[in-house]
């Protein structure tokens, strides 16, 4: 009997869906300790999943595919990871059954080996580094020639080089979750036809945020000035076009700066917006006064770990 335990993840935005230099996508973003999902797993003759959940069948089918001529699975979910608002429950889902069946068979696949195999990261890369080291994540994207402009649902390339992995700062983390969906499936296709290519201006705009304001203010844990390139990524590039689907995104974001977050996004597709703040009680008091009952609050950190396997 083994037990798997995933992060969850922030995407915080896709860096070039212009193409011009031959790469697109890139990506940057941050493996959360809460919430994940949690399973147990043995061998058996077939794989199955106990219960039926949204990702019961993501679960099934990671194992399925790395279990294949070598025996069964019988995998046990505990806890599980919202779906379809903006926390990578998909990619943890497949991962971890696909490496439940990795360690129960002794096959020795690495987490990109799987990865491959389940068919994930094929947009960002963020889930799958996630899942392997945690962190702060910057991958570099894909060739244009191999993919073009699509999302993880639709596109069988590879998970993208991680260019940087970094442990994130002790910053707590409020998500915000309000009872909508995020893009997905055929809907998540159509708006990267619709909206892409971006403006290479906008890529040039946002990469310069990323490199020169960024990524240093994560290396010297200035939480001001990260929070203020956070702020600065949700009104440019892919990552507005995002926003601009989830009205009420604009909103919980502005309820969370005025309520002590140095910054606030959107992640993925949403609708979960997070806060990263030193004063996580004040700001969950506060969004709770204003928004009531119509969202759900949570309080997290970052993980900088990747999943455990026990």
């Amino acid at each position: 009997m083994i037990r798997i335990v995933t992060p969850s993840r922030i995407h915080i935005t896709l860096i070039d869906l212009n193409g011009s230099l031959g790469r697109v996508d890139g990506g940057i973003g941050i493996a959360l300790d809460q919430p994940s999902i949690v399973i147990s797993a043995e061998k058996a003759d077939e794989v199955t999943v106990d219960g039926k959940s949204a990702l019961s069948e993501k679960i099934r089918k990671g194992a399925e595919l790395i279990s294949k001529n070598h025996g069964g699975v019988h995998i046990k979910i505990e806890k599980e990871i919202p779906s379809h608002i903006g926390l990578g429950s998909g990619t943890q889902a497949y991962l971890a059954g696909g490496m439940a069946a990795n360690v129960l068979y002794g096959l020795g696949l690495s987490v990109r080996e799987i990865a491959k195999t389940v068919q994930r990261g094929g947009t960002s890369g963020i889930g799958v580094t996630a899942f392997e080291r945690g962190g702060f994540i910057l991958d570099g994207g894909h060739r244009f020639d191999e993919k073009g402009f699509m999302p993880s649902s639709a596109s069988h390339a590879l998970p993208p080089p991680t260019l940087l992995h970094h442990d994130f700062p002790d910053w707590s983390i409020v998500l915000v979750i309000p009872p909508a969906k995020g893009a997905s499936g055929i809907r998540e296709v159509n708006i990267f036809k619709e909206e892409c290519p971006i403006p290479l201006g906008e890529v040039q705009a946002l990469s310069h945020i990323i490199l020169m304001e960024l990524l240093p203010a994560l290396i010297e844990k200035d939480l001001q000035i990260f929070g203020s390139s956070i702020n600065r990524i949700q009104k440019i590039c892919f990552k507005q076009r995002e926003v601009d689907l989830q009205p009420q995104a604009g909103e919980i974001m502005e309820v969370l700066l005025q309520s002590g977050a140095a910054g606030a996004g959107m992640s993925s597709f949403g609708p979960l917006v997070y806060g990263i703040t030193d004063s996580p009680s004040e700001v969950k008091k506060a969004v709770k006064e204003q928004l009531g009952e119509r969202v759900k609050i949570l309080t997290t950190q970052a993980r900088n770990s990747g999943a455990s396997i026990r």
